[in-house]
């Protein structure tokens, strides 16, 4: 599996206490991606230029030379670099870091494993990412050890994935928490790069199949805070026999820092932060729609 970390007693990605197996690869671009070091499939290196002590470690061990230290300051080349992390390795100050670790799933699941005395009767593990479906033999796998150590299960997912996958997935699934960006196709497109139908599709499947979802919206002022997206949400909501509830996420700014240390433009938009105003609005025009709102 290609995994870009594994966070432990997180309490908002499902029920209880749970680990979060965030892995990479994702075929959506959104433009307020908070996890953009798991978009790529591949091996990346997040440079933190600010604590960058200027040791010359990595330039020493990097086997293509990508890494240069000049009187203007340190230099990284990515356009040679191959991801392998020999510089993340020796680096003292923490200025470098890989985007992913490739791990079995076995030893993925022995990670989960050393947390289940915190689960109790309500936590688990949750796959995230990225799209974590995008890696779905894995995905299933995974789950199957979950399934058969009694570990409880959750997928948070952008419903953009191959729907061929479903009839395993669910009954290996105790949640779905699903990613609800925009009803308007138009905006979908525009701002993540592909079409909202089989993420829709998909959803509506599943719960022709009996699973168990949560609708998770995420608010972005001045994009999605619309009526064509609060009636979609709540058209979704209808149609949905197995769905929880719908909640709603403010955006934030902090994957900007990331996408930075990735060598690309800072995507954190100030402006895009919905205030708590927005967000009483929105969730009063949902609760007027029908909607069960977290």
């Amino acid at each position: 599996m290609r995994v870009s970390e594994i966070q432990r007693f997180c309490m908002h990605d499902g029920p209880g206490v749970r680990t979060t197996v965030f892995l990479k690869g994702c075929p959506l671009h959104c433009a307020w991606c908070h996890n953009p070091e798991t978009q790529k499939p591949g091996p990346e290196i997040l440079f933190w230029q600010n604590k960058c002590v200027g040791c010359g470690a990595c330039a020493a061990v990097c086997p293509v030379g990508a890494h240069r230290l000049t009187e203007d300051g340190h230099f990284f080349d990515r356009s040679v670099c191959k991801g392998c992390g020999k510089c993340a390795e020796v680096c003292c100050a923490g200025a470098l870091s890989p985007s992913m670790r490739e791990m079995s799933v076995r030893e993925v699941y022995a990670e989960i494993e050393r947390d289940r005395a915190f689960y109790g009767t309500s936590g688990g593990v949750t796959l995230s990412g990225g799209e974590p479906l995008a890696q779905g033999d894995e995905a299933l796998s995974l789950l199957r050890l979950c399934r058969e150590g009694g570990i409880g299960t959750a997928i948070e997912t952008s419903g953009f994935f191959d729907g061929d996958l479903l009839p395993a997935l669910i009954p290996l699934t105790d949640c779905f928490l699903w990613d609800f960006k925009d009803g308007n196709d138009e905006r979908h497109r525009q701002y993540t790069g592909a079409s909202n139908g089989p993420v829709i599709r998909n959803l509506l499947r599943a719960d022709e199949l009996g699973a168990v979802t949560a609708l998770r919206c995420i608010m972005v002022r001045g994009v999605n805070m619309e009526e064509d997206h609060y009636r979609a949400i709540a058209d979704l909501w209808g149609r949905l026999c197995g769905c929880l509830y719908v909640e709603l996420l403010p955006y934030h700014a902090y994957g900007g820092s990331k996408m930075t240390a990735l060598g690309g433009r800072d995507n954190g938009r100030t402006d895009w932060i919905p205030s708590e105003d927005d967000m009483a609005r929105a969730a009063d025009r949902l609760r007027a729609l029908g909607t069960n709102l977290k």
